[in-house]
């Protein structure tokens, strides 16, 4: 299966993405905030990073244009986990180059239908 990386400042958000994506066969590396988020794409190699968009410090736009900027790491799929849903922040998701969103609360369903986009 896949190598998936998700970043979410809430740690039960964490858990329980974890838990689905293990569940399915997935492996899994997670982070609370994004910071040097950049080298950690580099190092891990993910097939998709599930990214939330209000964090402290580098809210997901900040990281995900950052991503979009490193040679190293704009091929990267980015996807946006986020319990923001309006219509306007999925379109500025899509302006900063993100691959889709997946809004808060979601299935597991739901998770693993966005991930078998980008794990083949």
């Amino acid at each position: 299966m896949g190598k998936i990386m998700v970043v979410d400042d809430a740690l039960s958000e964490l858990k329980v993405i974890e838990s689905i994506l293990k569940s399915a066969g997935h492996q899994v590396v997670s982070y609370q905030d994004g910071e040097l988020l950049e080298d950690r794409v580099v190092e891990e190699r993910p097939d998709v990073l599930l990214l939330d968009i209000v964090m402290p410090k580098r809210n997901g736009y900040e990281v995900l244009r950052g991503i979009r900027r490193d040679p190293r790491t704009k091929d990267t799929p980015v996807v946006f986990v986020s319990s923001k849903n309006q219509e306007s922040d999925r379109l500025w998701g899509q302006r900063q180059g993100a691959a889709d969103y997946l809004a808060k609360p979601f299935t597991a369903e739901q998770l693993l239908g966005v991930v078998r986009q980008f794990v083949k």
